[in-house]
This record gives structure tokens, C-alpha cells and sequence, in this order.
């Protein structure tokens, strides 16, 4: 980006002018490759930043990438993964029997061992967040539009499903793979929520039902995985380009109605421009509260009702949504909130992309499983959620792009890293509340749903 200064033309990248940046991010990669990066949170968070906003301006400049594949947020997450792929970042690589550590470029420093520390959840960054983003945009929504949304949004995501599962049948029938091989080994997991809230207990799901042990039910579901949260991140940038319609393409608004009903007052809209640096501190410690107060809920519902798992944040969704419908939170500390959360937003998303490229896109998996048959039965499991999801959201009132990204392909992604990746791809980060009912939410319904599958066709795979 360029702004003027002086009455000159200042290029700038993360906000700086971009000599300075160098300078700095010369520094950062300096200490990377001669491991004297520091291991923890700070070393991290610089390295991901330079990372990043390089990798993030590369794709906003690359005309095609920029115009129809999301941009800067793919490059980001792919230009990681091949980074990491190609052992092109300091890594440890195998440990000997000998108990000998082996390392790729810098003995004795693994820089992705620490981002993975940092950003994987014992790390919380991605928490950290996902907290911020959840409660700053439903805080910072109109309450009105929160009302109408909620009680549509559910029969978005059965038609996601529906489609998505038909598909798969349809062509896995067609060219030999399976009907419902193709549903239970590919589309079910693609639509399940991700590894640690999907893979992972529809695979306790396969051995609990005799069909196959959860370990070999996790090397097979995890290239689908992997592949539909690709695919997912690729066709959300695709699609708000092409559709461009104003009956289809919200614009980053999901509820079709009167602009005066839902637009945030004048009145509010100032205040939220008054930054202070302490409301950024209030929006901090309130959205860690109520991440909080939905890992409490979790662990009494788990106590209550074992048989079914919801995930705190879902939780979390439910109590921030209810605090703002029945005007619980005062005007102000929603105002910090949101400010907290596009503080977050604009300077922490492409060091977030970093960490969900290295931690979380494993392209050797990927690589490992590519089939034609496979990739195609993986893209239309995505273009069914989309399409489904699309189709029943405009029934509803939605706008269909809206509807699809949200309630389609954040289902057919990886989770919580995968709803960011998407929505960033889409340039749709304020619908991270919708995004996260699609993989927590919806999350639970496929194991449900996963569960009466498996217990009725698991003995026909």
C-alpha cells in the first residue's frame, strides 16, 4: 500500500514505510536464520508478521490470485505451507533412537516447533484470536439483524449438507468410487468441522461402530480434510468476484433487508472511531471473559450430558448473541469490543494466516492423496456446501454468497483456522459469529449425523 506524505508517494507495508519495514524485517529474519530468533511469543509474533505482510502483498498485486483466489490470505496460507513443505525454514527434523535431535538448517533452533507451540491451542493464539473476532463482531452488529439471522441460519446449513452429500453420492456412484464410500470417507469428514472437532471423534465414531479403527479412519478422512479446507479457502475468493449481483452478493452483509433497519446509527459509528488505548484493553479482557465463561459452560454441559459434545465456542456464541438481543452490555464497552476486534483484525490476520499455513495445511498429506477422482469428489463436497447453503439461504432472506460462504464452505473447511482462512479469502471477516456456528454448531450435527450413518452403512465400506 502507498500513502501520501509530504507530497510524496511513501510505499508501506505493515503501516510503515517500506524502508523501515526492511530494515526491521532484516533484522527478524537475520536472527531467524542464525537461530538467535527469540523462541517464544515474541520471537514468533515478529517472524509471522514479516512473514506475512511480505507474502500478503505479493498476493494482493498478483492479478489473477488477487481477482479470483483470495488474494493475499491464499498466498499466505499456501506460500507458508511450501515454505515449511520445501524445509526452507529452520525445523527440527527427526529425532534419532539414539535420542540424537536432527535439524534442517540451524542446529539446535526449530522455529516451526515454536510457531506451532505458539499458535496451536496449548499456545492460544488462535483463541486469542478467534475470542476477539467473535465477541467484537457480534457486539458490534446491528441487534436486529443478530434477531432475524439466527432463527434462519440453521436451514442454510441442513441444505449445505444435503447438497454436499448428494453430490459426492452421485459422482462417487458415477465413477466407481462408491456412494457411500464416497459420503462417509470423504464429504462426512470435509463436513465435519475440521481435525480436532470433526476427524478426530468421527473417527472414535468408525472404530466405536466396528467399521474400521480410528487410527485408519484418520488416514483416510485427513487428506479429505486437508483438501476441502483448500478448496473451500479457493472458491470463496472465487466466488464474491464473479458474482457480483446485488440481489446475490450481500458485500459482506448476510440478511437482506431495509438498509435503515440494519445499518449501525451515525451516533454509534462515531464513537467507534474515537480509539482510546484502554477501550483496547477493555475489548481484550471482556472477550477473554466470555471466551472464558464458554469453556465453563462446556465443562458443566459435558458433566450434564457426556453423550454430546458442544464446543466452547459455540458457547461463547450463544452468550455473547444473548448479552447483545437483550441489551445486557453497556453501549460503551460494546464500542471497545469492536474497536479491540478490528485492532486484532487489521494488524494480527496475516501473522494468524502464517501459523494456519505452517500448523495446519499439510500439502505432503495433500500431495500423498491426490487422485483426479479424489480432488473431484473433494471440490464438489465443497461446491455442494456452497451451493446449498446458497440456495436455501436466499429462500430464508439471505444473500446467497453470504449465505453460501458462511453457512456452506465454513463447513466444508478446517474449523476455526479454516473459518479465518475463508472469510479473509472472501474479504467477509465481520461474518465470523455465522462462521462459527457453521463449525462448531454444524460441527456437532455431522457427528450426529456422521453417528446414525455409520451404525446403518459403516458395514457396506
Amino acid at each position: 500500500m502507498s500513502n501520501q506524505a509530504g507530497g510524496k508517494s511513501v510505499y508501506k507495508l505493515f503501516n510503515l514505510p517500506w524502508y523501515l519495514f526492511a530494515i526491521f524485517a532484516a533484522v527478524v529474519l537475520i536472527a531467524t536464520y542464525t537461530g538467535t530468533l527469540p523462541s517464544g511469543m515474541a520471537g514468533c509474533f515478529v517472524f509471522m508478521i514479516v512473514v506475512g505482510t511480505i507474502l500478503f502483498e505479493i498476493g494482493e498485486k498478483a492479478p489473477i490470485i488477487r481477482s479470483y483466489l483470495g488474494g493475499g490470505a491464499i498466498v499466505v496460507i499456501f506460500g507458508s505451507a511450501l515454505l515449511n513443505y520445501f524445509g526452507l525454514l529452520p525445523a527440527l527434523t527427526e529425532t534419532l533412537e539414539d535420542g540424537t535431535k536432527v535439524y534442517n538448517l540451524v542446529e539446535g533452533f526449530d522455529l516451526v516447533g515454536n510457531i506451532t507451540n505458539f499458535f496451536t491451542p496449548t499456545g492460544a493464539f488462535l483463541d486469542f484470536y478467534i475470542a476477539a473476532l467473535i465477541t467484537g463482531s457480534i457486539l458490534g452488529m446491528n441487534r436486529k439483524l443478530l434477531m432475524k439471522a439466527a432463527a434462519r441460519y440453521f436451514p442454510a446449513i441442513f441444505g449445505a449438507i444435503i447438497v454436499s452429500f448428494g453430490l459426492a453420492a452421485l459422482v462417487g456412484a458415477v465413477m466407481g468410487f462408491g456412494a457411500i464410500k464416497a459420503v462417509l470417507l470423504i464429504a462426512l469428514p470435509i463436513m465435519g468441522g475440521g481435525m480436532g472437532a470433526g476427524a478426530v471423534p468421527l473417527s472414535k465414531i468408525f472404530e466405536s461402530t466396528g467399521t474400521m479403527t480410528a487410527a485408519e479412519a484418520i488416514s483416510v478422512m485427513t487428506p479429505a480434510v486437508a483438501i476441502g479446507n483448500a478448496i473451500s479457502i479457493v472458491i470463496a475468493g472465487i466466488v464474491v468476484k464473479v458474482i457480483k449481483s446485488k440481489s446475490l452478493n450481500g458485500q459482506g452483509q448476510i440478511l437482506k433487508a431495509g438498509a435503515d433497519e440494519l445499518e449501525i446509527s451515525d451516533e454509534v459509528q462515531a464513537k467507534r472511531e474515537k480509539i482510546n488505548v484502554q477501550n483496547l484493553g477493555i475489548g481484550l479482557f471482556v472477550s477473554g471473559s466470555f471466551f472464558a465463561w464458554g469453556y465453563i459452560v462446556a465443562k458443566v454441559w459435558g458433566m450434564l450430558v457426556p453423550s454430546i459434545s458442544i464446543h466452547a465456542y459455540a458457547w461463547m456464541i450463544i452468550t455473547v448473541a444473548i448479552c447483545k438481543i437483550f441489551n445486557l452490555i453497556p453501549e460503551w464497552v460494546e464500542i471497545d469490543c469492536y474497536q479491540w476486534f478490528q485492532f486484532i483484525m487489521k494488524n494480527l490476520t496475516p501473522a494468524l494466516l502464517v501459523g494456519i499455513g505452517l500448523c495446519y495445511l499439510e500439502l505432503g498429506t495433500v500431495i500423498e492423496s491426490f487422485s483426479v477422482t479424489y480432488l473431484i469428489l473433494c471440490l464438489l463436497s465443497c461446491a455442494g456446501a456452497f451451493i446449498g447453503a446458497a440456495l436455501v439461504g436466499k429462500l430464508v432472506g439471505f444473500y446467497p454468497v453470504e449465505a453460501g460462504i458462511t453457512a456452506g464452505l465454513c463447513m466444508s473447511n478446517m474449523g476455526g483456522t479454516g473459518d479465518v482462512a475463508v472469510l479473509s479469502s472472501a474479504n467477509r471477516m465481520e461474518l465470523m459469529p455465522f462462521a462459527q456456528i457453521s463449525s462448531r454448531l454444524g460441527g456437532a450435527i455431522i457427528l450426529i449425523i456422521g453417528s446414525l450413518m455409520l451404525s446403518v452403512l459403516g458395514s457396506f465400506l
